[in-house]
């Protein structure tokens, strides 16, 4: 009769993949920033189908794949309410309202299932996805150190405030940032280049995503 210990053990489980320590950040992609929206931006609704496309096919490049939302409930100066004209700088019309149907993620994004989200400028602006905070009031930069990223992959709307402010926090931070290029749009081509040229000057580097 053959020995148990002859009996070979166990094979060997699933293969795990390697970490990456690379998170994906999709900012502000919300109908309110797409055509139809409050505040839409050229191509918005666009660069939400590929960015569904590109996380649907890439998700295993990434060990985390966070999502920021506008969710404005009075951010006081931020809003220019009638009769106030907003100058699309530092007041803007009403957009991102909390609850909204244009609030939330763009649909384009519902089987993304991301690990975690982060809402930001209840009472304050909050360009930067790292003013604000998930369910559990964790801040961007505890969900990204708490899963030990290193670094980001930065897209969505609008390429020329919100993703260049996020991206440029990161890098203070101490993280390594990409901006997928084609995955962004900005407000305006001059206010795109310039973002652009901030984040790249910051110490980005600006891919495409076919060569991230």
């Amino acid at each position: 009769m053959p020995s148990t210990t002859d009996r070979p053990g166990p094979g060997p489980g699933p293969a795990q993949s390697p970490p990456t320590n690379r998170a994906l950040i999709v900012v502000d992609v919300q109908p309110t920033f797409c055509e139809g929206g409050a505040l839409p931006v050229d191509g918005g609704n666009e660069v939400a189908e590929r960015i569904a496309a590109y996380a649907r096919t890439h998700r295993d490049r990434y060990d985390l794949v966070v999502t920021t939302q506008d969710w404005h409930i009075d951010p006081g100066e931020h809003f220019a309410r009638p009769p106030e004209v907003p100058d699309f700088v530092d007041t803007w019309p009403p957009h991102g309202l909390a609850g909204t149907a244009e609030a939330e993620l763009h649909p384009a994004l519902g089987d993304l299932h991301p690990d975690a989200r982060v809402k930001k400028g209840s009472y304050v602006a909050a360009y930067s996805g790292f003013e604000g905070v998930d369910g559990d009031s964790r801040s961007l930069r505890i969900i990204l150190a708490q899963a030990g990223i290193t670094d980001v992959d930065v897209v969505g709307l609008a390429e020329s405030h919100c993703v260049r402010a996020t991206t440029i926090d990161a890098l203070l931070l101490g993280l390594r940032a990409r901006v997928l290029t084609d995955l962004t749009a900005p407000v305006s081509p001059d206010q795109g280049a310039a973002a652009r040229a901030a984040m790249a000057a910051a110490g980005a580097s600006l891919v495409a995503s076919s060569a991230a």
